[in-house]
Formats: structure tokens, C-alpha cells, sequence
């Protein structure tokens, strides 16, 4: 199994937007993130215009799209970039996919743009996104409780971090 990352382009929208609607996925993702297709055609178009500040990357199992994942830089002074907006197709789930494709983004950050800090934060409630953040060597660093209101109730958030460090002690 070939795993690899690109940025997305306009040709992925219509499938980015199915992807983060669906039902198995829409209800773990963040509510400030774009939904509709214009809102993901904006970010797309942001990631080619601004590729060392923001990011939407395709995932890709043997040259098939199955997820998307993402990045903005969130202070620029400390190299400090906040991660967001993993989705994988249900179809892919389970095998791995995420792990890998996270640690291509983290070496891509960190070797390619010079990222200092790695930073992400997951719904308390998301058991999945928790565990794939630990795998993918993420320490985590404390819990925002009550954070966000999310389908109708307060969600704490997950936060974790990673420096360089921790990548080369995995």
C-alpha cells in the first residue's frame, strides 16, 4: 500500500466535499471549518496562493483519493502551525492511512517549511482522533474544558503538541 499526500486542487473540491459531509465523518470535524463547496474551493485556492502559511492535502492510497488532511500557520514569529481538518474515507479506515499521512505532513512542516511546533486539537468526545494523535507522536498537553459548543452541547478539546524533537525520538 503506496500512501502519499498532495495539495489539493479545484479537481478534488466536489470530493472533498462529500467526504467532510458524510455522516460518518461531519460530526468529529471542527464547526469553523468550510462545508460547503464554495467555502473548500476558497481554502483549496488559499493553499496554492499561500503554500508556507496554509495547507489542504489530499491523502492518496495507491494514487486513490481517501482523505484529506491540513495545516495554517498560527504564528509566524515562533513557527508555530495548528493542524486540522483529518478526514479519512470510511473506506480506508482502520489500515493505518491517517498515521502515515500524518507523519508525511509532519516531516513536510517541519523539513520543507520550517515549522518549529506542531499543534492540534481534537473534540474530547473523539476516542479516534485522541488515539491517532498519540500514535502519531503527539504529546498531549492539557484539555480546554467546555470549549465548544458543538450539536448543541459544550465539548472540551484534546490539545497537543509536537516539536522536532519528538518526531526524531518516534
Amino acid at each position: 500500500m503506496n500512501i502519499a499526500i498532495r495539495r489539493a486542487t479545484a479537481s478534488d473540491v466536489d470530493w472533498l466535499v462529500e467526504l467532510l459531509n458524510g455522516e460518518e465523518t461531519e460530526p468529529f470535524l471542527s464547526a469553523g471549518r468550510a462545508y460547503d463547496r464554495e467555502g473548500i474551493a476558497a481554502e483549496v485556492e488559499r493553499s496554492a496562493r499561500e503554500p508556507q502559511r496554509f495547507g489542504r492535502f489530499v491523502i492518496e492510497v495507491d494514487g486513490e483519493r481517501a482523505g484529506v488532511m491540513g495545516f495554517e500557520e498560527r504564528n509566524e514569529r515562533h513557527r508555530i502551525a495548528h493542524l486540522g481538518g483529518l478526514a479519512v474515507h470510511p473506506g480506508f479506515r482502520g489500515r493505518g492511512v491517517a498515521d502515515t499521512a500524518a507523519r508525511l505532513l509532519q516531516r513536510h512542516l517541519f523539513d520543507e517549511l520550517g515549522f518549529h511546533r506542531l499543534e492540534l486539537a481534537c473534540y474530547g468526545f473523539n476516542d479516534r482522533a485522541i488515539r491517532h494523535a498519540e500514535r502519531s507522536g503527539f504529546v498531549r498537553e492539557g484539555v480546554k474544558r467546555k470549549a465548544y459548543l458543538r450539536h448543541g452541547e459544550w465539548q472540551d478539546a484534546v490539545l497537543f503538541g509536537l516539536v522536532r524533537e519528538d518526531l526524531d525520538a518516534c
